[in-house]
């Protein structure tokens, strides 16, 4: 079936089979590995995509399901300057080991401090729940996106 979506900014059309994940859409038919592939459950939150700015396991999502929606991943969000300031934020707060969830992470936490500027460490607990890390022990990445939050808030007029 055709779909038509927006991705990263831009209209998109393609041919999706109706049991066609999100994720296997995004990263074998358009190329976008930044979207990674881990338990295909919605379990470990690698595959984590903002659908219409929300975060969504992309493993979860139908492709067909995106039609006239709007599809954000890591990749739409290289010149955003909140983006900016997290990953800046996860690579002086060593943040990063392996990086597998790190997009996940980022998306997670951009969704949040774009509702929420000034979240607390709870609210950051909670909006990245659904993100495994087998590496960090989530303490350094809190961290981040704590600091990230703070410096937003420093640069604003």
């Amino acid at each position: 079936m055709r779909i038509t979506f927006e991705l990263n900014g831009k209209r998109v059309e393609c041919e999706a089979r109706p049991n066609k994940t999100l994720l296997d859409l995004l990263r074998a038919d358009l190329g976008l590995t930044s979207v990674k592939k881990g338990c295909e459950q919605g379990e470990c939150g690698a595959c984590t995509v903002l659908l219409d700015g929300a975060p969504v396991n992309s493993c979860l999502v139908l492709a067909p399901q995106v039609e006239g929606r709007a599809v954000t991943t890591l990749d739409g969000l290289v010149d955003d300057p909140l983006m900016a300031a997290l990953r800046k934020a996860f690579m002086e707060d060593g943040a990063i080991q392996c990086g597998f969830c790190i997009p996940g992470m980022l998306l997670s936490a951009y969704a949040l401090l774009r509702e929420n500027p000034r979240p607390t460490e709870e609210e950051v607990k909670t909006a990245i729940e659904g993100n495994i890390c087998r590496c960090t022990g989530y303490i350094k990445i809190i961290e981040a996106i704590m600091d990230a939050a703070e410096r937003i808030q420093n640069e604003r007029p």
